[in-house]
């Protein structure tokens, strides 16, 4: 009995650190998965949100098993979410550019009112039809195994049960929020470029011929041409964001050129 005593308890502290390890890792994946793209989303039930963070939780913990601290509570509990809710910012700044981008063609081909507002969050159709091509091509290319790839990799840069220095996170998430807009504008750069030529050309025309009613004219114009432009450009820009997404899981902590 002596014996049996003892084995169950040995496995019973085995146990319970598996569980708490179990724990702190999903305490992380969950902070991740609150804003990663695609599997984050508010359209996304949150049982299926709940199950994927099980599925991730079980995929990382064998790897970082040997990483995560043993004692504490309160420290090991806050170091975690944080480093979870700041690869997972990372992430959703990419959602966020193709927002931006978007609404600036939107803007700039007078098609930001067509459909606009049929979401949680109201946005110009364009913006909708970018980032719902964007999630689709980004879990096409493997988003689920670059994104536990990343979380792995998050813990050579936070390690488990130690809270990221205060300055460090500001200069990173200053990085990441300059590449954000830098890539939406550089995005809806073609329709920018095609609108200002646009006005340019249509303010000539009504100087010339002042009798003219442009705007009867060119209104219909603007908007096929924005529609036009957004079929051929649409693919170039997607493939361009889906590769800096990429290149972002990656190394999701590294600095930026």
């Amino acid at each position: 009995m002596t014996d049996l005593t003892a084995a169950l308890t040995q496995l019973t502290g085995l146990g319970q650190a598996a569980l708490w390890s179990a724990f702190l890792v999903s305490l992380r994946v969950g902070a991740v998965m609150a804003l990663l793209p695609a599997f984050g989303e508010q359209v996304v039930p949150q049982r299926v949100r709940l199950v994927l963070t099980l599925a991730f939780t079980a995929v990382i913990l064998p790897v970082v098993a040997e990483r995560l601290p043993t004692d504490g509570f309160i420290v090991p509990f806050a170091a975690e979410v944080v480093a979870g809710l700041a690869l997972g910012i990372g992430l959703r700044l990419f959602i966020l550019a193709l927002q931006i981008a978007g609404t600036i063609a939107a803007q700039a081909a007078s098609l930001s009112q067509l459909f606009g507002g049929a979401g949680p969050e109201p946005q110009p159709a364009i913006a909708n039809l970018l980032v719902l091509a964007g999630l689709a091509l980004a879990v096409n290319t493997g988003l689920h195994l670059r994104a536990a790839e990343a979380m792995i990799l998050s813990y050579d840069v936070f390690p488990a049960g130690r809270l990221p220095r205060a300055a460090d996170l500001a200069d990173w998430g200053l990085g990441q929020v300059t590449r954000a807009f830098g890539l939406g504008f550089t995005l809806a750069a073609p329709f920018v470029i095609a609108s200002v030529i646009y006005n340019v050309a249509l303010g000539v025309i009504n100087r010339a011929m002042p009798q003219l009613m442009v705007a009867f004219v060119g209104a219909p114009a603007l908007t096929l041409g924005g529609l036009v432009l957004l079929a051929v450009t649409a693919p170039v820009a997607l493939s361009l964001w889906v590769h800096a997404l990429q290149a972002h899981l990656a190394a999701p902590f590294a600095p930026l050129p």
